[in-house]
């Protein structure tokens, strides 16, 4: 008889890091089909997505900048704090919501923030998104390969 050893892999979880959010605002983003939760304070610029910091959730450079445009375009960087909790879609769907959620919590901190943020048309909802199968189709809209013979 042989024996067998097996070895287990202990994997440690990081905890959750425990935020105070008391006196903040709340609004929900969305974009395509994920939808952002968000959690706005005044703070230091820190930004938390689903209990991880944005750098360590968006590893993507252009989702980075994407999600601290709101805050550069009213030139206030590093004044407030965000809580996201993002579900569905992927990466770039996410961030995307995180910008509408974000830019909408922004406009409840302040109602000058308002004009500012809709010349950029950061609190329109985009309503793009993927287009469905047709029968007949290989996709929505390319169809089959023709043949001739």
């Amino acid at each position: 008889m042989e024996t067998v050893t097996v070895t287990t892999k202990v994997v440690s979880k990081k905890p959750k890091i425990k935020l105070d959010f008391k006196d903040s605002k709340y609004a929900t983003g969305r974009r395509k089909k994920s939808i952002a939760k968000i959690w706005v304070k005044k703070g230091t610029g820190k930004i938390y997505v689903n209990g991880r910091t944005m750098d360590e959730y968006f590893t993507s450079g252009s989702h980075k900048m994407q999600i601290t445009r709101p805050f550069e375009i009213i030139n206030q960087a590093t004044d407030y704090d965000v809580r996201c909790s993002v579900a569905g879609g992927g990466h770039t769907g996410q961030a995307g919501a995180m910008v509408h959620g974000i830019a909408k919590a922004l406009i409840l901190f302040d109602a000058e923030n308002r004009a500012i943020l809709k010349t950029e048309k950061l609190n329109t909802r985009d309503s793009r998104s993927v287009e469905r199968k047709k029968p007949g189709r290989r996709k929505a809209r390319r169809s089959f390969q023709f043949s001739k013979r």
